[in-house]
């Protein structure tokens, strides 16, 4: 064997085992636990996420701006048969319409003018594996015909082709738009709804699932601590309840943002009140205006479990966080048995920040 043709091979092979170990980081990454929350509104998605990863079928995934459709779509990806495949996204709002029809399918040179060479698509540059259609519902009309010819015959053209392709792909379609609604004003087709619509899964709003909001700041706090260097350890009892209370119009986004903006100017200790932008603040004001130790029910009622394990929540990450993840001094503090305190912390999913040993 010449010393080139094994230096090729011995580079092939660090490339397969380089791919191999990113897939795999992936597939850890995007584990079904490893998506934060405790709701029962959460653990409704994740059962329907994990029942339909085996399939092949088309998933429709609605939900606000901000709520993680993308991450939902990818943990669909990674635990399906298709893992080992590419996970393809690519966003039909962000692209002008003249051009999304050649990010999709490809085009061939000579195709229109400023093609100056062939060109893959998303549809073969996903083959074998998954296409992410985010923002389904700002396709036009003319390319939702050409996305329900894919649908259904499993082909297509690249732009300027006469050339059939085979089109191997699972589609994992996402909007913050009412599709029904649009059918209905006539901006979406309706055989196009129905082909999408194989699987719906709609991905409650943060306010829809407020019991989450303490694990989530804890997972943020962990993670920005770790990319930045940082060294939040926590939040106060009172700058939980404020975030309670807040609305969330950016949803789990701007939850993510808020804590990345804290680290970086607060940087170290714990996260109060007053350290939260005024808007937050504000908002315990207008929506909150009793004592911090009071508890007042709105006029429309309100789910008494959920309202217990948001406040089961917030106490044991308090308690933790006083103590220094101390399980033993914790579980004095709360009056609980050891055992107990431990079992509710797997349950929850909580974890230490990283420059803290358990």
């Amino acid at each position: 064997m010449t010393t080139n043709r094994a230096y090729v091979l011995l580079s092939h092979k660090s490339l397969t085992q380089e791919n191999h170990q990113l897939r795999s980081a992936l597939h850890k990454k995007y584990r079904f636990d490893n998506i934060i929350g405790s709701s029962e509104e959460i653990g409704k998605v994740l059962g329907m996420v994990e029942r339909v990863s085996d399939s092949d079928s088309t998933v429709l995934v609605t939900g606000d701006s901000g709520t993680g459709k993308e991450l939902i779509a990818k943990a669909i990806h990674y635990n399906s048969p298709r893992a080992s495949k590419a996970f393809v996204p690519i966003n039909c709002g962000a692209i002008p319409a003249e051009l999304l029809e050649s990010e999709l399918f490809g085009h061939v040179k000579g195709a229109f003018t400023g093609a100056i060479a062939n060109r893959i698509g998303r549809f073969e540059l996903a083959s074998g594996g998954t296409l992410f259609l985010d923002e389904i519902g700002e396709l036009s009309l003319n390319l939702q015909v050409k996305l329900l010819r894919v649908l259904q015959e499993r082909k297509f053209e690249p732009v300027g082709s006469a050339k059939t392709q085979d089109a191997d792909v699972r589609i994992i379609a996402a909007t913050n738009v009412d599709l029904a609604k649009a059918v209905r004003a006539g901006q979406f087709r309706e055989d196009l709804f129905y082909r999408l619509n194989v699987i719906p899964i709609s991905i409650p709003s943060l306010k829809e699932r407020k019991t989450d909001i303490p694990l989530l700041l804890h997972h943020f706090v962990q993670h920005f601590n770790s990319t930045k260097n940082r060294g939040l350890t926590g939040f106060s009892t009172e700058a939980l309840e404020t975030l309670y209370h807040y609305p969330w119009p950016g949803n789990i986004r701007e939850l993510e943002n808020l804590v990345e903006r804290l680290a970086i100017l607060k940087g170290h200790g714990m996260v109060e009140v007053v350290d939260l932008p005024e808007h937050y603040q504000a908002s315990r004001v207008e929506v909150s205006p009793v004592p911090a130790d009071a508890i007042e029910i709105p006029e429309n009622g309100m789910d008494f479990n959920t309202a217990v394990d948001n406040y089961e929540n917030l106490l044991i990450l308090q308690a933790l966080e006083k103590t220094g993840w101390n399980r033993n001094q914790a579980a004095a503090l709360l009056k609980l048995n050891r055992t107990t305190l431990v079992e509710k912390i797997k349950k929850k999913g909580l974890r230490p920040p990283p420059d803290v040993s358990m």
